[in-house]
């Protein structure tokens, strides 16, 4: 099982710095997550630049909420990304449910989940080489990756299971306990199976993390409660964010047992050396 970072977004000018560090040690991946009406910067954007700063590590939204884009634009953005990177480049996708953001992009939230399948054979349809539509040619550039980046989904309820056996390549599983995860992947794999598609799906779980002195806990658990507040699930996760090597461990270990191939350890403060003391914590047996 791979283990990646999901990077703080308190300080993007760090995020360079972070992403360099974790190439250093066997971290496999960095994501970034995605809102609108805040403060974080543009995932793709910045991925891209992490791109050019690094030759190894895998790249990835965590998730982009892609309702939010237009379809053709955010088509051409994730194949340079993914061409430009050597296939170092997931498309983690979610539809987020905060109004401000779709206010903002003047899209309508109640209908987030039919726009997302409407984009998706969109976006299947152009990272092939197909024309848009009858009146508009192909978008390139073509991906490095045949067929697109690899697209996982983010969500809860049963719709984005089906989403994953339709259009995706896997899943991620953020917010809850591992073993909570663990019963979505069954779910996943059901409806991978029940739409008789090949192979497996690939399955990962995100959990939170901060780990050093009492300023960078302190830190994170702030970035956390600015991120999801005014929402009452802030407090939620705020407590259930890991703090320790042994919790860390643990999780870690609980990830693989539920199949996961792979876990986001999500880091809220900006304390670069951070990086270092997490592989020492998950990599030091290994």
């Amino acid at each position: 099982m791979s283990v990646g970072l999901g990077l703080p977004i308190g300080d993007p000018t760090q995020l360079l710095s972070w992403a360099r560090r974790a190439e250093a040690t066997p971290f496999s991946t960095v994501a970034l997550l995605d809102r609108l009406v805040f403060d974080n910067p543009e995932p793709l954007i910045t991925l891209a630049t992490l791109a050019g700063a690094t030759s190894r590590i895998r790249l990835q939204t965590e998730v982009l909420l892609a309702p939010l884009h237009r379809t053709a634009l955010l088509a051409k953005q994730a194949a340079t990304l993914d061409l430009l990177s050597g296939s170092r480049f997931t498309l983690g996708i979610g539809i987020g449910g905060r109004e401000d953001d779709y206010l903002a992009a003047g899209v309508d939230l109640r209908t987030r989940g039919r726009r997302l399948d409407t984009q998706m054979a969109t976006l299947r349809r152009l990272w092939s080489g197909e024309p848009l539509s009858a009146d508009v040619g192909p978008i390139g550039p073509a991906p490095a990756r045949p067929g697109g980046p690899e697209v996982l989904f983010g969500g809860f309820v049963p719709a984005v299971m089906e989403r994953v056996a339709r259009w995706g390549d896997g899943f991620l599983g953020a917010a809850l306990p591992p073993r909570q995860i663990g019963g979505l992947f069954r779910q996943v794999e059901d409806a991978w199976d029940r739409a008789g598609r090949t192979g497996r799906p690939r399955l990962l779980a995100q959990v939170n993390v901060a780990l050093g002195p009492k300023p960078t806990l302190d830190r994170a658990r702030a970035e956390v409660r600015a991120y999801y507040a005014p929402h009452s699930f802030a407090d939620h996760v705020m407590n259930g964010l890991l703090t320790t090597g042994a919790q860390i461990r643990e999780a870690v270990a609980t990830c693989r047992e539920v199949g996961a191939d792979e876990v986001m350890l999500y880091c809220w403060a900006p304390d670069q050396d951070q990086v270092e003391r997490l592989a020492a914590a998950v990599f030091h047996e290994e």
